[in-house]
């Protein structure tokens, strides 16, 4: 491969025209980025009638600025979101909505705020220093690196939770995200077309997972407030623990402390964990680019007793995970309910209307990004132009962004650094690697990769 070529990842291939009602429901069971027409890259707009309510795309910033911000009281999580969430996120701060959602914006914000990152990237650090040492002891093979990344990215979330290894929960863990993902994620339309009070055949199954995957996490908290009480945080739990509600005095409850740590939990670790696997993944078929983050690397010590790195010293590889994040976007669309009546231009939107902001088409829609299919970092270093501010989205915006932002964003950092000081990447095949997005966007098959100690 010429290493100065433009690099364009394969993904699948737009429709040329929409989807039929039957064709539209299989791709969201199957592979969510295949639901939208090739128009849908270009047009600041998008609408269709769908199962009885009018279905919009929204790709204008000053559209979605009105549904996420201006407006977003008047807009709602689906149904369909909330169905297939909450057996495994409970009534935490994902899907929590009104005052109770601001109740609990309010308690959980101080416990990820910049102030806290210092302690957390010491857990980051740790566990990433742990797992690269596992990977280079069995580097002579071919490495399956979703599941090292799902692995470590598991182990920081449990030990920035809960200051504890994930050696014995983590396997119980990804099994139980790994079921979740298969058999009780994929939306049925029944799961659209009723209201969560409504249950249905599949929601038995959920029902049944639910139980086992609260009974795991309630133990894992048990086990951790049996330790000594800490003269100081040593970690999220803590943190949240001793949270209290600025305005009320308020804390958690047994119950609603474990929704939010679950939550934290699956949100922190599942979106990282895809994100680094597609970061490596695009840095092993651009070794221009891998060899630039190297010697970035290089220049750095990260240290896991005082693990902070100033942002500036690494602007490369912050401009990959940028990169990375536009063109694979974890969470790959954002979709509401309109509870009343809006407009966006000519268009009018009755209640009940679903509207979708897919951050996948918006990091690819040719009115905001120049060669929007290239891999090029180049476009989110401290010198480029920024983009329009709700082009670029990959953990939301508004009132709801994903309050764990900065400190995902400080993990992927650390976590690629580290990892291109210790090993040089490559694919051991030349099979394609393709996005699936049902949940998040994850590959269609882990590739094996190789990997050489620099």
């Amino acid at each position: 491969m010429d290493a100065w070529a433009p690099f364009i990842p394969p993904v699948p291939a737009a429709p040329a025209e929409p989807l039929r009602l039957r064709q539209f429901l299989r791709a969201i069971r199957t592979n969510a980025l295949t639901m939208w027409p090739e128009a849908a890259y270009r047009q600041p707009l998008i609408a269709r009638p769908f199962l009885g309510r009018l279905n919009v795309l929204l790709n204008d910033p000053d559209d979605i600025h009105r549904v996420l911000v201006d407006n977003h009281a008047n807009y709602r999580r689906s149904p369909a979101s909330i169905r297939i969430l909450r057996p495994i996120t409970g009534q935490g701060l994902l899907l929590s909505e009104g005052e109770t959602w601001r109740l609990q914006r309010r308690t959980v914000a101080p416990a990820l705020a910049p102030r806290v990152l210092p302690l957390l990237a010491r857990h980051v650090a740790a566990t990433a220093c742990d797992a690269l040492d596992a990977i280079a002891a069995r580097a002579d093979a071919p490495v399956d690196l979703l599941a090292a990344m799902q692995g470590l990215a598991l182990g920081i979330a449990g030990r920035s939770m809960f200051s504890i290894e994930m050696n014995r929960h983590g396997p119980a863990m990804r099994d139980l995200l790994t079921e979740f993902a298969h058999r009780h994620a994929r939306p049925h339309m029944f799961d659209m077309l009723l209201p969560p009070s409504v249950p249905t055949v599949r929601d038995i199954g959920r029902r049944r997972f639910q139980a086992r995957w609260m009974r795991l996490m309630d133990g894992v908290m048990r086990e951790r407030l049996d330790q000594a009480p800490p003269d100081a945080p040593r970690d999220l739990f803590d943190l949240l623990h001793a949270a209290r509600d600025p305005e009320s005095g308020t804390g958690f409850t047994p119950t609603q402390l474990r929704d939010q740590v679950t939550t934290l939990i699956l949100a922190g670790h599942e979106t990282t964990a895809v994100a680094l696997f597609w970061a490596l993944t695009l840095l092993a078929q651009a070794p221009r680019e891998q060899a630039m983050l190297a010697e970035e690397a290089s220049r750095i010590r990260i240290d896991p007793a005082a693990p902070m790195v100033d942002a500036a010293s690494l602007p490369r590889t912050r401009a990959v995970i940028n990169e990375t994040l536009r063109l694979f976007p974890p969470a790959f669309t954002i979709v509401r309910e309109a509870i009343g009546p809006d407009q966006f231009g000519t268009i009018k939107l009755p209640a009940r209307s679903v509207v979708m902001i897919a951050p996948w088409v918006l990091h690819r829609h040719h009115a905001f990004w120049r060669d929007p299919a290239v891999f090029d970092p180049s476009r989110f270093m401290p010198d480029a132009a920024s983009p329009p501010r709700f082009a670029f989205m990959p953990f939301g915006a508004g009132p709801r962004v994903c309050v764990g932002a900065q400190f995902a964003l400080l993990e992927m950092t650390l976590v690629l650094a580290l990892f291109m000081q210790r090993f040089h990447v490559a694919l051991a095949d030349t099979r394609p690697v393709l996005p699936v997005a049902v949940v998040t966007t994850q590959p269609d098959h882990a590739p094996p990769f190789l990997l050489r100690a620099r």
